[in-house]
């Protein structure tokens, strides 16, 4: 029975988190209390504790996740330099004559942006500010622009240099070696991050191709609900000066990863880099701008490492409790093998997707059901490909979805929630789709990466 005690912390913890209180205080706090009533009463062992320090220091002198403050310095800084702006504005200008123009314009900058900043929360207030007002100006359905607008946010999920992919890879990485070392191979393959970012590149890329198809299929059946927009002819040099620069960075920051010339930390650095030179030459940035990019930077990350440091403990102590054993006996003895087990471990995290962040279930619930599922014969990349994907379509589903939240919070008070809620479902049948394309067709996860390391 006391293995049970770490199913009811996990219980404990989802609905701290639903009445608001900090993610990682109350993952490391009730870990905490439930640790010490178990060395009370008996049944817990101190010493899984002792392994917290190392834990930590493993933490602190990992190489990988230094890509993740420099991601964010580059998404912050090339939001503050109004290049999202102006990409959107030329687009506009582009796709403006053409019915649904304006939708596509917002998934076309919608996934650079994704491609820059790697946070869905960013996109999705960046591109309701900048586009929600034009394409309820130009006469779109209003559920049709808070749809696109919210499914297009949630590209940083899977477009990289994705947050959300450094740190499922960190994550994914060490389940692995874990998953094969319990398999007495005592030298382990590895899945890195450039991985999972060849990887997400195909998927990401089909998704974009499905909503713009999506846009033109809608607007040629109800022509009322996405007009086009006043044509303005736009010159070749605008069109460059706007689309280049930005195109350019994000191509040398994945080309470099691609090539094998830098790793995604050495990748990130020279994108945070690129694009302060960009910033800078568009005279969006001084001083001032340069000080507000880091302070953001800096709160996300720490917000990130803290959930970091509250997740060990939480899994050490729900690993105290043997909640591991639990879990792993319960998916080895389901009826269905590893294709039951797959499933149910989606489902479970696409639920979870409508209370915690991609970030909290990255650190607490991959390193439970990650070794598991690869012990099991699960491709690494997949997995991480398929999380990532299922993550980005329980953060569109009403009525928790998280990119609904952070639409409503910008879009005026007179559209209604209802619209949003409408808008969205679309989207999220067209990323179920993309979900079982790649279920059942999982090359398209892992045939890149397989050709590049051949």
């Amino acid at each position: 029975m006391v293995e049970y005690i770490s199913l009811f912390m996990f219980l404990v913890v989802c609905l701290l988190l639903m009445l608001g209180y900090p993610v990682a205080f109350t993952l490391a706090g009730t870990a905490l209390a439930f640790a010490a009533g178990g060395v009370l009463s008996g049944v817990f062992d101190p010493g899984f504790l002792s392994a917290l320090p190392g834990r930590l220091f493993g933490t602190i002198s990992n190489t990988t996740l230094i890509a993740v403050p420099l991601f964010i310095l580059m998404g912050v800084i090339l939001e503050k330099s109004r290049v999202a702006e102006e990409l959107l504005t030329t687009m506009a200008k582009l796709f403006g004559g053409l019915r649904g123009g304006l939708g596509i314009s917002v998934v076309a900058v919608g996934m650079l942006l994704a491609a820059s900043t790697g946070i869905v929360g960013a996109t999705v207030v960046t591109m309701g500010l900048l586009s929600l007002p034009s394409m309820l100006r130009t006469g779109y359905s209003p559920s049709l622009a808070t749809g696109t607008i919210c499914a297009t946010g949630t590209l940083g999920q899977i477009i990289p240099p994705s947050i959300a992919l450094v740190l499922l890879g960190d994550i994914l990485s060490n389940a692995y070696q874990q998953a094969q070392l319990n398999m007495d191979i005592f030298n382990p393959k590895t899945v890195s991050v450039g991985d999972l970012f060849v990887g997400a590149l195909a998927p990401g890329l089909l998704l974009v191709l499905m909503y713009m198809t999506y846009l033109l299929v809608y607007s040629a059946l109800k022509p009322e609900a996405a007009p086009a927009a006043s044509g303005e002819k736009v010159a070749a040099a605008e069109i460059l000066r706007g689309l280049v620069p930005p195109l350019l960075l994000i191509a040398i920051v994945l080309g470099s990863i691609l090539a094998g010339a830098a790793t995604p930390t050495e990748a990130a650095g020279i994108g945070a880099v690129g694009a302060l030179v960009l910033a800078k030459s568009k005279g969006q940035m001084d001083l001032k701008r340069l000080q507000e990019a880091v302070i953001n930077t800096l709160e996300v990350t720490c917000m990130v490492f803290m959930i970091l440091v509250g997740a060990a403990v939480f899994s050490l102590v729900f690993r105290g409790f043997g909640g591991e054993e639990l879990i792993h006996g319960f998916f080895m003895d389901m009826p269905g093998g590893v294709v039951a087990a797959t499933l149910v471990v989606m489902l479970i995290i696409f639920l979870l997707g409508f209370i915690l962040d991609f970030i909290e279930i990255t650190f607490v619930v991959v390193p439970i059901v990650g070794p598991i599922l690869l012990a099991m014969g699960v491709d690494p990349i997949w997995l991480g490909i398929m999380i990532a994907m299922n993550l980005q379509t329980s953060f569109l589903t009403p009525p928790f979805g998280f990119a609904l939240f952070y639409l409503r919070g910008v879009a005026p008070d007179s559209l209604p929630t209802s619209a949003i809620y409408r808008g969205v479902v679309p989207f999220i049948l067209i990323q179920l789709l993309a979900m079982a394309v790649l279920w059942f067709w999982p090359e398209l996860a892992t045939g890149l990466p397989a050709l590049l390391k051949n």
